[in-house]
C-alpha cells in the first residue's frame, strides 16, 4: 500500500471512529431527553438545598428554561459515552503503538478517566455544599439569593473542569518520571513550591473562602504525592532511589 493510500485509509478509519462516538452520544442523549429536567434538578440540588426556605432559582432569558436542561442532558450523555469514545480512540491509535507503549497507554487512559470522574464527584458531594453554604450565608440582610440557572450551570461546569483537571496530577507526575524529564528525587525536592502553588490554584478557581480553597489545594497536594509514589513504584528497583 502506498503512502497516500495508507494516509487515506487512516482518515477513513478516523472518520468512522468519530462517527461511532457521535452516534453513541446522540443515542444516550435521546434516552436521557425525557429526564432532562430531573437531571438539572439533581445538578442544582447542592445549591437549592442551601437556599433559605422558599428560595428558588430563576431564568432571565425566554429560552433558558428549555435549553439549559438540554445542555445538562447532553453533558450527561457525553460523560456516559466517554468510556466508549475512549475505546474508539484506543482502537485508532493502538495499531501504531509498540507493545511496551500499549502496556502503559490503555491503563493511563482508563485511570485518567476514573480520576476525572472522581474529581467531579468530589466537587459535587463535598465542595459544592461548602461553597454554596458560604455564599448563601454571606448574603447581606434583605438580599434574596436567586441565581440564574444558566449562570449556575456555567459555574458548576467550570468547577467540574477545575477539579477534574486537578485530579489528573498523578498522571502528569507519572508521565514526567516515565519519560525521564524529571526524577522522583527532584519532585520531592520541589514539594514546598508545589504546596504553595496548590493553594494559589485553590485561591484562583474557588470562591473567596478559606475552606473551599483548602478543599482544592489539599487534594492537589495529596495527588501530587500519590503520583510520586506511583512513578517510583513503576521504576526498576535500581532506579527507584533516583
Amino acid at each position: 500500500m502506498s503512502t497516500s493510500e495508507s494516509f487515506i485509509a487512516h482518515l477513513v478509519e478516523l472518520r468512522n471512529r468519530l462517527l461511532n462516538s457521535i452516534v453513541a452520544v446522540l443515542i444516550v442523549f435521546v434516552c436521557l431527553f425525557p429526564w432532562a429536567g430531573n437531571l438539572y434538578a439533581m445538578l442544582a440540588h447542592p445549591l437549592l438545598s442551601r437556599l433559605p426556605k422558599g428560595g428558588q432559582m430563576i431564568a432571565t432569558d425566554v429560552t433558558t428554561p428549555f435549553f439549559v436542561p438540554l445542555k445538562v442532558a447532553l453533558m450527561a450523555a457525553f460523560l456516559i459515552s466517554l468510556p466508549y469514545i475512549l475505546y474508539q480512540l484506543w482502537r485508532f491509535i493502538a495499531p501504531g503503538l509498540y507493545e511496551h507503549e500499549r502496556r502503559w497507554v490503555f491503563p493511563l487512559i482508563t485511570t485518567s478517566l476514573s480520576l476525572f470522574f472522581c474529581g467531579m464527584a468530589f466537587a459535587y458531594f463535598l465542595v459544592f455544599p461548602v461553597v454554596f453554604g458560604f455564599i448563601t450565608a454571606s448574603a447581606p440582610v434583605g438580599v434574596a439569593v436567586m441565581t440564574d440557572i444558566d449562570k449556575y450551570l456555567s459555574f458548576v461546569m467550570s468547577m467540574f473542569v477545575a477539579f477534574g483537571i486537578t485530579f489528573q496530577v498523578p498522571i502528569a507526575v507519572f508521565l514526567l518520571v516515565k519519560t525521564g524529564l524529571v526524577t522522583t528525587a527532584k519532585l520531592r525536592e520541589i514539594r514546598p513550591y508545589i504546596i504553595v502553588a496548590a493553594f494559589v490554584v485553590g485561591a484562583i478557581f474557588t470562591p473567596p473562602d478559606v475552606v473551599s480553597q483548602f478543599m482544592l489545594a489539599m487534594p492537589l497536594w495529596i495527588l501530587y504525592e500519590a503520583g510520586i509514589v506511583a512513578a517510583a513504584w513503576s521504576l526498576k528497583p535500581a532506579n527507584r532511589a533516583r
